[in-house]
């Protein structure tokens, strides 16, 4: 729990290395470019942390969104038409900072994964990995709200 006066300090664990050195260049979600791979540098103090990840075959990351922009409390999101409130989209001006993608793990070398479907930016601090389990994080009956019929529609020119 974080309390009045509290600060608290998050330190990469990592970093990630991506194709993408501009926010125009990077997909808006890594699965609307599943070929785009990139890797993971865990520091190596974390190497043990790393033992059986390489039996997943997707991981879902954390990490910090570190080229801020202004927060936006209702932004068009992407394959949206209108505004909409900051918490029903994942565009990345968020007030904190913290993104999440879901990655399928390619191949792990040490301390080094290889990565697909990456929407971040090349060097961008990684805060956590946490594998991906079907069981817990896939609710396929789950309500998809305004993206509901979004599916097959282009993406706002400008963002893939």
């Amino acid at each position: 729990m974080i309390r009045d006066g509290d600060t608290r300090v998050l330190q990469p664990i990592g970093t990630i290395r991506t194709a993408f050195s501009r926010k125009e260049d990077a997909p808006a979600q890594g699965a609307l470019r599943p070929e785009g791979v990139g890797t993971i540098e865990v520091l190596p103090e974390y190497i043990d942390a790393l033992d059986s990840v390489d039996t997943f075959s997707h991981l879902i990351l954390l990490y910090a969104l570190d080229r801020p922009e202004s927060v936006q409390m209702r932004p068009v999101p992407l394959l949206g038409d209108s505004p909409t409130g900051l918490f029903a989209t994942r565009h990345p001006a968020r007030p904190n900072g913290i993104g999440l993608t879901v990655v399928s793990l390619l191949a792990r070398e040490g301390a080094t994964l290889t990565v697909g479907m990456v929407d971040m930016l090349d060097q961008t601090p990684l805060l956590d990995i946490k594998p991906y389990v079907p069981t817990f994080d896939a609710f396929p009956e789950a309500s998809e709200g305004w993206f509901a019929g979004c599916r097959d529609r282009a993406a706002t020119p400008g963002r893939a």
